[in-house]
C-alpha cells in the first residue's frame, strides 16, 4: 500500500462517503480508510437520512438503498416527570415517492453507502487506523496508519474522521473542544413486532414517524431524546451536553434508562427486545467552534469541522453536503495542479455560502445560550405541563378562574417580567 493517490479520505460516514464517491465518480484515484470493521460499525446517529442531500449525490438512491421507514410525522414533546405537552405534523404527502425523509439504520445503510462509492472506483479499506498526517514543507502529503509499511500518500487528504477529529486537532485546526461544546447520545435498537409498530404510532404499512423529547427527558440538562420507528425494530436515545452529565454527575447510559422508563414513553416500548446499544460523541459547539476547514493539502468535513445543526437535529446532511463541496474542490485542485490552502479555501467559501453554512450562523448563538439559562427546561417545560393540566382539566371552575390562576402560579411581577426576558431572548437567538 506504498503508491500514492489523488485523495485519500479519513473516515466512511456520510461526509467521507459522499467526497469518496463524488472523487471516484470524476475518475480521481481515492483511498476511503475506515477504522471500523465494516462502515457504519462505530458510527451513531437519531437515524433520520434527509432525502435532498443524498439524492444529490446517488439520484433515486431511495429505489434501493435499505431504507427503514419514509417519515410521514414528526412529532415533539415537552415532558415533565409524569406529563407531556405534544404537538407536531403528519402529513401524507411525505409518504409519496419519492418521499421527504427516512429512518435508517447506520450499519446497513453506510455499508450499502461505501460500496457505492466502491462501484464507482474508489478503494475502500477497513480496519484502519490513521495516526497522523504526513506533512513535509508544511502541507500535507499522507497519512501514516496502524498497518504495517503503512505510510500512504496523496496529493490531498479529507479528514471526516469524527467529532474529535485528532488530526485536525494535531494540525492545529483546533484545541480541545470543551465539554459544553460536545454532547453524548447513547441510544438502543429495540426489537418490536412490525404490526405492533405500526398499531402503536397509528401508521400504515411503509410510514414511520419520529418523536423529540424535550425537558424531563434529559432531566433538564440540555439536549434531546428521540424515539424512532424503524421496519421491525425502535431507535430510542438521549443526547446531552457533556458538561451537563459532569455537573449533574448522571452516566449517560442512566438517563437512557430513565427515558426508557418515563411513563410517557414506556408504552411504546413494552414487550421489546433490546438488540444492540450504542454511544456517540456528538459536536454541538456550532457555527463558534468551527474547526478551520482547509490547509495546504487537506480539508475537514462532517462532524470534524463541527457541521451539525443541533436545534433541528440535523447532521447526515450537513455531512453529505460538505463531503459532496469537498469534493468539487479537490477536482478544482487537481484541475489547477494546485493544492495550497488558497485553492482549497475554495472549499470553505462554498461551505458557509451553502445552506450548511447559512444554518450554522443561524443558530450560532442557540447552544450556550440555553445551557446557560438552565430554566427554559428545568423551569418552563414543567410550567407549561401545569398549566394545560389546569386548563384542560373539567373541574366546575371557570376558564377565566383557571386562567387568572396560572398567571398567579407564575410568581411575582418580577418573576413574570424575567419570563418575558427569557422568551425574548429565546426568540433573538433562534430568528
Amino acid at each position: 500500500m506504498s503508491e500514492k493517490f489523488d485523495c485519500i479520505v479519513v473516515g466512511a460516514g456520510p461526509a467521507g462517503i459522499s467526497c469518496a464517491y463524488e472523487l471516484a465518480k470524476a475518475g480521481v484515484k481515492v483511498l476511503l480508510l475506515e477504522r471500523g470493521e465494516y462502515p457504519g460499525s462505530k458510527n451513531v446517529m437519531g437515524g433520520v437520512l434527509y432525502r435532498k442531500m443524498m439524492e444529490d449525490v446517488i439520484p433515486d438512491f431511495w429505489k434501493e438503498a435499505p431504507l427503514e421507514r419514509p417519515i410521514v410525522e414528526q412529532r415533539f414533546m415537552m415532558m415533565d416527570k409524569e406529563s407531556a405537552v405534544t404537538f407536531g405534523y403528519k402529513g401524507m404527502e411525505w409518504g409519496q415517492e419519492p418521499y421527504n425523509n427516512f429512518t435508517v439504520l447506520r450499519a446497513k445503510f453506510d455499508q450499502w453507502f461505501a460500496n457505492k462509492a466502491v462501484e464507482q472506483g474508489a478503494l475502500l479499506v477497513n480496519e484502519t487506523v490513521v495516526l497522523e498526517c504526513i506533512v513535509e514543507n508544511g502541507k500535507v502529503v499522507g497519512v501514516r496508519t496502524d498497518r504495517p509499511d503503512g505510510d500512504l500518500y496523496a496529493d490531498v487528504v479529507v479528514l471526516a474522521d469524527g467529532v474529535n477529529s485528532l488530526l485536525a486537532k494535531s494540525l492545529g485546526f483546533h484545541k480541545e473542544f470543551r465539554p459544553d461544546e460536545v454532547a453524548l447520545a447513547t441510544m438502543e435498537i429495540i426489537k418490536l413486532d412490525k404490526k405492533t409498530i405500526e398499531d402503536r404510532f397509528n401508521l400504515e404499512e411503509n410510514q414511520g414517524t419520529t418523536i423529540e423529547l424535550f425537558g424531563d427527558a434529559t432531566k433538564g440538562i440540555l439536549g434531546t431524546g428521540f424515539l424512532y420507528t424503524n421496519k421491525d425494530t425502535l431507535s430510542i436515545g438521549v443526547g446531552s451536553l457533556l458538561s451537563g452529565l459532569i455537573k449533574h454527575k448522571i452516566k449517560p447510559y442512566e438517563l437512557l434508562e430513565y427515558v426508557k422508563n418515563h411513563p410517557m414513553i414506556r408504552p411504546y416500548l413494552a414487550g421489546g427486545e433490546p438488540v444492540e446499544y450504542l454511544a456517540h460523541m456528538i459536536p454541538e459547539g456550532g457555527y463558534k467552534s468551527m474547526p478551520k476547514v482547509a490547509g495546504n493539502g487537506v480539508l475537514v468535513v462532517g462532524d470534524a469541522a463541527q457541521l451539525v445543526n443541533a436545534i433541528h437535529r440535523e447532521g447526515s446532511n450537513l455531512a453529505m453536503t460538505s463531503g459532496q463541496l469537498a469534493a468539487e474542490t479537490v477536482l478544482l485542485a487537481k484541475e489547477r495542479d494546485d493544492y495550497s490552502e488558497r485553492t482549497l479555501n475554495h472549499y470553505r467559501s462554498r461551505l458557509m455560502s451553502s445552506f450548511v453554512g447559512q444554518d450554522m450562523k443561524k443558530y450560532k448563538d442557540s447552544t450556550h445560550h440555553f445551557d446557560k439559562f438552565p430554566q427554559y427546561f428545568e423551569q418552563y417545560i414543567p410550567m407549561m405541563n401545569k398549566a394545560m393540566s389546569q386548563m384542560f382539566t373539567v373541574d366546575g371552575t371557570s376558564k377565566w378562574e383557571k386562567q387568572k390562576k396560572i398567571w398567579r402560579d407564575v410568581g411575582s411581577a418580577g418573576e413574570k417580567l424575567k419570563l418575558a426576558r427569557d422568551a425574548y431572548r429565546a426568540w433573538k437567538v433562534m430568528k
